[in-house]
């Protein structure tokens, strides 16, 4: 499955902070480029903030201009201008996504989520999400939208084009025991998770009552890792949105956590066996 919009919010990034040092490498203010272009105050500082959609090929060939780059590196930083241009789909849904957050898991070479009460997004059935939505408070147009939108972003762990992200889930016994829909609903989650923990590309641990409290981590936690060098970048879900970390030191603060909550939940193959047992119990059970 490919994905033509892999990449652009990588790239977008990227460029920011690409177009951030020419300007430092000249020693010119910000404020000082916008005269020079007679661009409105603030225009040159949103575009380093990667507060910007899609960035115009006529503002980046007029920064490269008065930075002084040359032909190698502006066609470099062109080229990547031209991917950070692409619409990705997420676009289409403003009100389900607030940030980039779907871009940077679109483009994450690993994705790494921790959740403590509810299972990860990726990794839910139809049935799940709707009956999830329905215990809040979002009206039934949201919630078929947020239900379309979660579906789109599960694609991802099929592509075939070499692009598939490696997937670390880490859930709890408490996602699996809440008597959610019916049985069969319930059935075919399990069975959802025991077929996704067979792929190569997927990696299920869960902790469980028996090994005691969460280990490592209590918060909704994505981490996305991000190809080429980029840093990676955290996501707290909430229960009304999903917010960035920004600060370095609290992003190496997540990525410690998760891997002691990681280490704390049983291994991918005994999670497997775990979810299968389950499964029996379940289709043995009169509730």
């Amino acid at each position: 499955m490919s994905d033509e919009a892999y990449g652009a919010t990588v790239a977008k990034r990227r460029l920011a902070r690409r177009l951030t040092e020419l300007r430092r490498a000249t020693q010119f203010t910000a404020n000082h480029v916008c005269d020079v272009l007679n661009w409105g105050r603030g225009k040159v500082g949103r575009f380093e903030a990667n507060q910007w959609k899609r960035p115009e090929m006529s503002d980046i060939r007029d920064l490269l201009r008065l930075y002084g780059v040359g032909d190698a590196q502006r066609e470099e930083l062109e080229e990547l201008a031209v991917r950070a241009r692409v619409r990705p789909w997420w676009r289409d849904y403003p009100d389900i996504f607030e940030n980039e957050f779907p871009g940077f898991e679109n483009d994450a070479v690993r994705i790494r989520v921790f959740m403590p009460l509810v299972l990860p997004g990726l990794l839910q059935t139809p049935s799940y999400v709707e009956a999830l939505t329905r215990a809040g408070a979002r009206p039934p147009a949201w919630r078929r939208r947020g239900l379309e939108a979660r579906l789109r972003r599960q694609e991802k762990l099929d592509r075939t084009d070499g692009t598939a992200p490696r997937l670390i889930a880490v859930i709890t016994e408490a996602s699996l025991m809440y008597r959610w829909g019916t049985k069969i609903d319930r059935r075919d989650q399990i069975a959802h998770l025991i077929d996704l923990s067979g792929r190569p590309n997927v990696d299920l641990r869960i902790q469980r009552f028996a090994d005691g409290p969460p280990t490592g981590m209590h918060s909704m936690v994505n981490i996305l890792d991000l190809p080429d060098g980029e840093p990676s970048v955290v996501y707290l879900e909430t229960d009304y949105a999903i917010e960035e970390v920004s600060s370095p030191e609290s992003v190496g603060n997540y990525i410690q956590s998760f891997s002691r909550a990681s280490e704390a939940a049983l291994e991918a193959a005994d999670t497997t066996a775990y979810l299968i047992q389950l499964l029996e119990q379940l289709e043995l059970s009169n509730d």
